[in-house]
């Protein structure tokens, strides 16, 4: 047993493939989702049913509202969500989203003495969000080991992202190969109560690009 880990699971399909990854290695996973306000509330049933399927050993859900502050087309019902690509990085940004995540998920990690947090970041096929690069995780794993009983007393704890150089077809094959069922994910960032995809989203076309590359048929329901 590599020992016990909390992972970010968002309900979507690269937490999901992260949550089976860190299971394969061995690591007993705390699995962790966060209600931040989100409009496409589904995806917390579905990690709900993701962290089920794959053998998580706890599922929490913290909440704290990202909504209070705007500014993103994901909590502000006020700014729409595109549906064809845009110049620069989109509204769909939320401002200090991964940064507060894995705040979270750090703060977990000391409770049930984590050696390591999982994030299903991606800094390949993804919409240029900068609280998903390589940089930011390894910068925040120098405060995580700064800032924490835990690392002082010396166990440092590892922030991981698996995935983050990663095309999603990739990301899709390695989580076929593990057996992931992406049938209960949901990655829509306009999903309906039911988790419904509308299809035309910057996640929708990235999911549905990266089963086409995989050579795989994505089973994702449509409103």
């Amino acid at each position: 047993m590599a020992g016990r880990a909390v992972v970010l699971v968002s309900g979507g399909l690269d937490s999901a493939t992260v949550l089976a990854m860190a299971r394969a290695d061995g690591w007993r996973c705390h699995a962790l989702s966060i209600d931040y306000g989100q409009r496409h509330r589904a995806e917390l049933a579905a990690a709900a049913r993701v962290t089920g399927a794959l053998g998580a050993s706890e599922h929490r859900v913290a909440r704290v509202d990202l909504g209070v502050f705007g500014g993103s087309a994901l909590t502000d019902p006020g700014i729409p969500v595109p549906h064809a690509p845009t110049e620069g990085i989109p509204v769909t940004y939320v401002p200090a989203r991964n940064t507060v995540f894995l705040s979270l998920a750090l703060a977990h990690a000391e409770v049930v003495a984590a050696d390591a947090i999982f994030t299903g970041a991606n800094a390949v096929d993804y919409s240029g969000y900068p609280d998903c690069r390589p940089e930011f995780m390894a910068a925040f794993e120098r405060l995580a080991n700064l800032a924490t009983k835990r690392a002082v007393e010396g166990h440092p704890i590892a922030v991981l992202a698996p995935i983050v150089r990663m095309t999603k077809a990739e990301i899709v094959r390695r989580g076929h190969e593990l057996g992931v069922d992406y049938a209960l994910t949901v990655s829509c960032y306009e999903a309906d109560a039911e988790g419904r995809a509308c299809g035309t989203c910057d996640a929708c076309r990235l999911r549905s690009e990266g089963f086409r590359a995989a050579g795989l048929a994505a089973p994702t329901r449509y409103r």
